[in-house]
C-alpha cells in the first residue's frame, strides 16, 4: 500500500498533479480542495488511496488524511465510486461535508453535480453516526484535526481490503463488506476481519 508521494509538482491541474519522485512521476487523481492546497507550491504531500481494478489502477490523493478518511467513508457508501466521491470532495470542503451530514441538508448535498435526492439521503444516512461517533462534538473542528476514523480501525480496514483485492476481490465490493464488518465489530483484529469477509464475499 501506498501511505503518501512526497516529491516535486511537476505538472497540476485541477483535476490531477504529477508528483516527481526522484524521476518517477506519479499521476495522481485529485480533488479541488487539495488543488487550492497545493497550487504554487513546488513540492507537497499527498495522502494516497489506491484503487486498484482489473482494467485500471488509479491513485487519488489528498492534502490531508482528513479528506482522505471522508473519500474511504464516500466510497462505502452504496453507488459512489471514486470519481463521484472527488466530485463531492471538489464541492465542498471537509468541514463543510461534516456539517451538511450531520445536519442532514439533503438538499446541498443533491446540489453537487451526478448527486440526486435519493443518493444523497443515504450518504447521510450512512454516514450521519459514523461521523457523529468519530468526531462527537468536534462537528466544528478544524481541518485535519479529528480524525474521522480512530487510526486502528483505519489502518484495519486498508490493510483487510489490500488483502481482499490482492486475493483477487473486488476492491468496492470488499470496502462495503469490511466497513459493514467494522461497523459490527470495531474491536476485530485484521485476520479475524478478513476471513469474516471471505464468507461474505
Amino acid at each position: 500500500m501506498i501511505e503518501y508521494i512526497k516529491g516535486g509538482i511537476a505538472e497540476l491541474s485541477p483535476a490531477t498533479a504529477v508528483i516527481d519522485c526522484n524521476g518517477l512521476g506519479y499521476a495522481v487523481n485529485i480533488s479541488l480542495n487539495t488543488y487550492s492546497a497545493i497550487q504554487g507550491k513546488k513540492e507537497c504531500k499527498l495522502y494516497i488511496y489506491e484503487a486498484i481494478r482489473e482494467d485500471a489502477y488509479v491513485l487519488y490523493g489528498f492534502a490531508t488524511k482528513q479528506e482522505r478518511e471522508l473519500f474511504l467513508l464516500l466510497i462505502s457508501v452504496s453507488g459512489i465510486g471514486g470519481n463521484t466521491a472527488r466530485m463531492i470532495l471538489s464541492a465542498l470542503t471537509p468541514t463543510e461535508l461534516i456539517n451538511v451530514i450531520g445536519s442532514e441538508n439533503a438538499s446541498l448535498l443533491k446540489s453537487v453535480k451526478g448527486i440526486g435526492l435519493k443518493t444523497a439521503q443515504r450518504i447521510i444516512v450512512d454516514l450521519k453516526d459514523k461521523i457523529k461517533g468519530s468526531l462527537g462534538s468536534g462537528m466544528e473542528t478544524s481541518e485535519g484535526s479529528t480524525p474521522l476514523l480512530s487510526p486502528t480501525i483505519s489502518r484495519i480496514h486498508e490493510e483487510a481490503v489490500a488483502a481482499l483485492t490482492m486475493l483477487g476481490f473486488p476492491q468496492p465490493a470488499s470496502q462495503k463488506v469490511v466497513t459493514a464488518i467494522l461497523k459490527e465489530e470495531p474491536s476485530a483484529p485484521v485476520e479475524q476481519v478478513i476471513k469474516l469477509a471471505l464468507k461474505r464475499l
